[in-house]
């Protein structure tokens, strides 16, 4: 005779799963609805519910907005910051970890110590810096700073990856007369590639979402970015919400775009390098 064990179902462990499911669906869901909307309906109906007429008047009136100039400094923003945050950081993380002595560990130190300084209590000192160097109202205006405030969490997770590497790799390349150029490029960047993924969206995420570097250093709108385009649909009395939130659906798809390409790197990425 089977005997069927009694199930034990975590109640409350699903209503907190359904809660928070729920927490993130229904403000999305909103978005996408509401951007499908006509101004005159944003007051008139409940709004979760889906609209009467959909329209896409407010997608119509993003793109007449110079939105795709926005988008376009935004990407190359993101691309360049990116970029040079990898060149900077693979370096570093690779010279940190390779040289194990006091020198190495005294400079890891000093650059996990920007994680303890928050981006607000610079921004006049960083502004100074950018008037002196001439680069105030310039994309590069936003792409150096963000360089640098990237660098330190960036280094820390490449660090901890490179070290996870089994010293015996880099002995037997020594050991054939690879240069530590060849053993950087041939070993431990191939060996960190899930990591390297990682920190790329991870800081083209908050280049992508950065709001306080455009403000401050920033002034015209040819050198707009995706953040401060939204402004565009406040008027002196009224705001155009389907417009912003149509603005904020077609900002999110290239990031998305770059998160779905490179998910199973990232998730990889998030769940190795730290078992030391």
């Amino acid at each position: 005779m089977i005997r069927i064990k009694n199930k034990q179902y975590n109640i409350v462990g699903g209503f907190l799963g359904w809660f928070w499911f729920a927490l993130i669906v229904i403000p999305i869901y909103y978005i996408v609805v509401t951007s499908l909307r006509d101004q005159s309906e944003i007051y008139s109906q409940n709004p979760l519910s889906l609209p009467k007429h959909f329209t896409f008047a407010a997608y119509g009136r993003v793109f007449a907005n110079d939105f795709l100039l926005y988008i376009g400094n935004t990407l190359f923003v993101t691309i360049v910051t990116v970029a040079l945050i990898l060149l900077v950081t693979v370096m570093a993380a690779y010279a940190i970890t390779r040289r194990a002595d006091a020198g190495a560990r005294a400079i890891y130190k000093v650059i996990i110590t920007g994680l303890a300084i928050p981006m607000q209590a610079t921004i006049i000192p960083v502004y100074y810096l950018i008037i002196q160097m001439g680069l105030y109202d310039t994309l590069w205006a936003i792409i150096l700073p963000s360089v640098g405030f990237a660098i330190p969490i960036t280094v820390m997770i490449l660090c901890n990856f490179l070290r996870d590497i089994p010293q015996s790799l880099f002995e037997a390349m020594e050991v054939d007369g690879a240069t530590e150029w060849k053993i950087m490029w041939r070993l431990a960047i191939p060996m960190i590639k899930p990591a390297i993924i990682t920190v790329s969206i991870y800081d083209a995420l908050q280049v992508w979402n950065g709001f306080l570097f455009p403000l401050i250093l920033t002034q015209s709108s040819s050198n707009r970015v995706i953040t401060l385009s939204l402004w565009a649909f406040q008027g002196q009395f009224t705001v155009d919400i389907p417009g912003i939130l149509a603005a904020v659906v077609v900002s999110v798809i290239p990031i998305l775009t770059a998160y779905i390409i490179g998910r199973k790197q990232m998730v990889a990425g998030l769940t190795a390098g730290f078992s030391k």
